[in-house]
C-alpha cells in the first residue's frame, strides 16, 4: 500500500485505480461509521495527491476543512488553486484535529515507534480519534513494496503493539481478502526468481471503463466483507490491516 498516489508515482492519470476507489469508499465509511460525532477538522498525513481527502470532504459538510500533510510536497504542490476546506502543508498544523489519518503511511517510517508517539499524537485531538492501515503479512513483502520506500509489513498484532504505548485500539479489521492470493503468487515467483535491476513502481491502471467497474465493484464487496468481519473473533486476512484508535491521556 501506498499513500492515495505516492507522490514518487504521482502523474496525470485519466482515472484512478480501482483499488484506491474501494480503498477510499472503505475509509471514508469507516469515518462516518466509527468517528462520532462527524469531524469538522481532520488531518491526512502523507497525503500525496490529495485525492482521497478531497473524496471525503464531501462527506463532511461544507464547514469542515480538512489538512493534507505531507513532507514530500513541493512549493509548487503548496500553491496549488485547492478545492475550499483543503489545505496542503509540509509541517505538521499546531492545532490538533477530532480525526487523523495515517492510510498507509506507517509502513514508510524507519522509526515508527517514536513516529507513533511524537509526530501523530501530537494532531490528535483528546477525544478525537486516529485511523491508521498497513500493508499486512511480512511474507508477502516484495520488491514493488522496495520501490515504494516501505521498510516493513504489519499483521493486525503488531499494528496494535505499535499503536498501544500511545492509544487506545478501539476497532481493528483487515481489508482486501481477495487479493492476498495474487499478491502471495508474486512474492513466490520472486523467490524462486529474484527480479533484477532497481524495483519500480507501476500502478497506473490503463483498462476500459467495463473492466474497471467490475473491478471496483468486487473489491468494493471484499471491502464491505472486511468491515462486517472487523472486530469479531475471527477475522478473514486481508491485504491490509487497519485500527481505529484514541489517544491515551497524557500523565
Amino acid at each position: 500500500g501506498s499513500p492515495a498516489v505516492d507522490l514518487r508515482e504521482r502523474e496525470q492519470h485519466s482515472q484512478r485505480h480501482p483499488w484506491e476507489v474501494a480503498r477510499s469508499r472503505f475509509f471514508r465509511r469507516l469515518v462516518r461509521d466509527r468517528c462520532t460525532p462527524l469531524p469538522q477538522r481532520v488531518i491526512d498525513v502523507g497525503s500525496g495527491d490529495g485525492w482521497f481527502a478531497e473524496q471525503l470532504l464531501a462527506d463532511l459538510g461544507p464547514s469542515a476543512d480538512i489538512t493534507c500533510l505531507d513532507v514530500h510536497y513541493t512549493d509548487e504542490d503548496l500553491i496549488a488553486d485547492l478545492p475550499a476546506g483543503i489545505t496542503r502543508v509540509q509541517t505538521s498544523p499546531s492545532s490538533p484535529a477530532q480525526v487523523v489519518l495515517a492510510l498507509d503511511v506507517l509502513e514508510h517510517i524507519a522509526d515508527d515507534t517514536a513516529f507513533v508517539a511524537e509526530r501523530l499524537r501530537p494532531l490528535v485531538a483528546a477525544r478525537g480519534f486516529l485511523i491508521a492501515s498497513v500493508p499486512a503479512h511480512q511474507a508477502l513483502f516484495t520488491s514493488h513494496d522496495t520501490a515504494l520506500g516501505h521498510h516493513r509489513r504489519h499483521s493486525a498484532a503488531s499494528l496494535a503493539a505499535l499503536l498501544s504505548p500511545t492509544f487506545e485500539v478501539l476497532h481493528q479489521g483487515s481489508l482486501f481478502t481477495s487479493l492476498l492470493a495474487p499478491r502471495a503468487m508474486v512474492a513466490g515467483i520472486e523467490r524462486l526468481h529474484a527480479p533484477s535491476g532497481e524495483p519500480t513502481v507501476d500502478s497506473v491502471w490503463r483498462h476500459g471503463p467495463t473492466l474497471t467497474r467490475a473491478v471496483t465493484a468486487a473489491l468494493s464487496a471484499d471491502a464491505a466483507v472486511g468491515r462486517l468481519f472487523a472486530d469479531r473473533r475471527y477475522r478473514p486476512p486481508g491485504l491490509s490491516v487497519w485500527a481505529v484508535c484514541k489517544p491515551r491521556e497524557q500523565r
